[in-house]
């Protein structure tokens, strides 16, 4: 019995270790590495537990080119925030301020979109999740 009670209490701190990886910014991003994108929206996943935004762009500090993916916060976190199926559309031309995937994929972590108008939105998934690099 205390055999299988030990091994339950393993399996339950082994998966709590996974979940919180998987929801930590540290654990895909790297704050050293951001990322300034400039191009057109090719395509908007909304799905659970992310949101993908795609946009064929160049980042500002790199120079890269490519069809960048964004993560973004999860469809209902959006939505209180005003940001809905129609905000973030095919075509449109933004600005991604976000950060650099740890594996060096044209993949990051979508905070800041800014539209040309001026619009901006913040589209991670808690205010905390971006690092802040200011000092």
């Amino acid at each position: 019995m205390i055999r299988k009670l030990f091994g339950l209490i393993v399996i339950l701190l082994a998966a709590g270790t996974a979940v919180y990886a998987h929801h930590s910014f540290a654990a895909e991003f790297d704050n050293k590495k951001p990322v300034k994108v400039t191009g057109k929206i090719v395509k908007v996943e909304w799905m659970n537990p992310h949101i993908w935004i795609y946009i064929d762009g160049k980042d500002e500090i790199s120079g890269r080119s490519a069809v960048w993916g964004f993560s973004a916060g999860p469809p209902a976190t959006l939505a209180r925030r005003g940001i809905n199926r129609d905000f973030l559309k095919a075509g449109d031309t933004v600005k991604v301020d976000g950060f650099l995937a740890k594996d060096g994929s044209p993949n990051g972590s979508g905070g800041q979109i800014t539209f040309p108008d001026g619009r901006s939105v913040f589209t991670a998934s808690a205010e905390d999740a971006v690092p802040n690099t200011k000092k």
